[in-house]
């Protein structure tokens, strides 16, 4: 039998840190006299209260190290859990917003995935806008430290290959989880202050740019308007497409450049396939648009960098509806979408890196077939890559691969059509934002699909986050055997 009360500790401390997280909303909208602010008052004594009391029953099993099915539960129970709770203030609140679709927007928010069931965004309250771009802001963080401390150490999907990059946390789960979040906290923080700084020096609205900023080094997506981007002008977009490249590269490299060393960013070869993949997608989405308009104007020219970098990174925003740029756009962008950037950022979908090995494992296997008694190894940055490594990789892929396509049919039962169900699971499981079609495409919303639909799509969203693996560990009987 498993012992839960160490997760339940920590789950419970992060609900109570939640808890006065609301508070930040619930004063804006106290300070703008808006009748709102009850709302976030009573959803942060709700969940205050409860994770206090968490903390305090399971306080007797707290511990400095976890068990591997400790952590396996830890990793899934924090991203199902807080989701319910930051949907309080949406179901409770100005949206009316249903239970399903509160539990999907706050899901979307944490995973930072971007999809939103909310139309007349400029109508809500501040405070509620404001809380959107806190859970991608507190999710993005989080994905930096699950992806830095606990991926590495459970073996998902090949990221055992980072233990030893920049932080050793073997062994040591929750203490070496406090020193890379306050590492890392410092870097985030000061990267969205430079980003609300730049936007603000751009022409934004104060309050906008502190949101957007949240958002978008979070690469998250949401947007304080429903026009997204195009609500802003040429100066914001590129300040933007900025700091979503910035967000895309592995945070560890910002803490070693602050410290004062640039060359583990420079030479990181997921970092310059990453910028090299983006300038490529760029030129030929410039390309694309040039054909099909027979001239390139600078607005059409930032509409193509805007829109690739935005889906490259899992960002998610969008600055014209490119549904309309013809069928090889849509499918670029759409593939784009499943690249995402590099391990150890905000960014979301497959990783430059997995890409990268599997090149060389393809490589590696042509090399085998024309030299059968040859002997050949995977090299990674200067580091010999093992066999477990490799296996862990392709597994990714054969499960994403297979997830979508469960995915899809089961969205396809609920009655949503192929383009949909596909590009729905597909945006879901990457945790990308806006799928294709007029329904839930760059110009559409996921307000009209069915709620059965929504609660799959909320789920692809966390086991997208989780890198697969980590949420489907726990539907084994091995898994709770040992």
């Amino acid at each position: 039998m498993v012992d839960v009360r160490p997760v339940g500790y920590v789950i419970g401390q992060l609900l109570a840190v939640f808890g006065l997280a609301m508070l930040a909303p619930m004063m804006l909208d106290l300070w703008e006299e808006n009748g709102h602010w009850i709302v976030f008052l009573e959803s942060a004594t709700v969940t205050f209260l409860i994770g206090v009391g968490m903390a305090l029953a399971c306080a007797n099993a707290q511990r400095a190290r976890l068990s591997l099915q400790q952590t396996f539960l830890l990793t899934t129970g924090v991203w199902f859990v807080l989701p319910i709770f930051a949907a309080l203030p949406f179901w409770m609140g100005a949206t009316e917003a249903r239970i399903v679709d509160a539990f999907f927007e706050a899901m979307s928010g944490l995973t930072t995935t971007g999809s939103t069931v909310f139309t007349g965004l400029e109508a809500l309250p501040r405070g509620l806008l404001l809380w959107r771009g806190m859970l991608q802001w507190f999710g993005g963080i989080g994905v930096i430290v699950v992806a830095m401390v606990f991926l590495p150490e459970l073996k998902i999907g090949g990221m055992q290959i980072f233990r030893s990059e920049g932080f050793d946390t073997f062994g040591k789960i929750l203490p070496r989880a406090t020193q890379i979040a306050g590492s890392i906290s410092v870097i985030y923080l000061g990267i969205t202050a430079a980003c609300a700084l730049a936007y603000a020096a751009a022409g934004m609205e104060p309050f906008d740019a502190i949101v957007h900023a949240m958002t978008t080094v979070a690469t998250g997506g949401f947007a304080n308007t429903d026009a997204s981007f195009s609500a802003f002008g040429p100066l914001v977009q590129y300040v933007a497409v900025v700091f979503m490249a910035l967000a895309a590269l592995p945070f560890v490299r910002f803490v070693q450049l602050a410290a004062g060393t640039a060359q583990p960013l420079l030479q990181d070869s997921q970092v310059r396939l990453f910028f090299g993949i983006a300038g490529v997608l760029v030129a030929v989405m410039v390309g694309v648009r040039l054909l099909d308009q027979g001239q390139m104007s600078e607005a059409a020219f930032r509409a193509a960098l805007f829109n690739s970098v935005s889906i490259l990174t899992g960002t998610g925003y969008a600055s014209a509806d490119y549904m309309q740029w013809g069928s090889l756009a849509v499918v670029i962008l759409f593939f784009a979408g499943l690249i995402g950037g590099c391990a150890g950022s905000t960014a979301c979908s497959i990783k430059v890196f997995r890409y990268q090995l599997l090149f060389k494992a393809i490589v590696m296997q042509i090399r085998q077939i024309h030299s059968p008694h040859g002997i050949f190894a995977i090299r990674y940055d200067g580091r010999r890559v093992g066999p477990d490594v490799l296996s862990s990789v392709m597994a990714f892929f054969v499960v994403f691969v297979v997830s979508i396509g469960v995915l899809s049919v089961l969205l396809g039962m609920t009655g949503l059509d192929f383009t949909t169900s596909l590009s729905g699971a597909a945006t879901a499981l990457a945790n990308v934002g806006p799928g294709l079609g007029d329904t839930i495409g760059p110009a559409g919303s996921f307000a009209s699909i069915n709620d059965t639909a929504k609660w799959l799509l909320a789920a692809g969203m966390l086991v997208g986050r989780l890198e697969l693996m980590v949420v489907y560990a726990l539907f084994t009987l091995q898994f709770w055997r040992r």
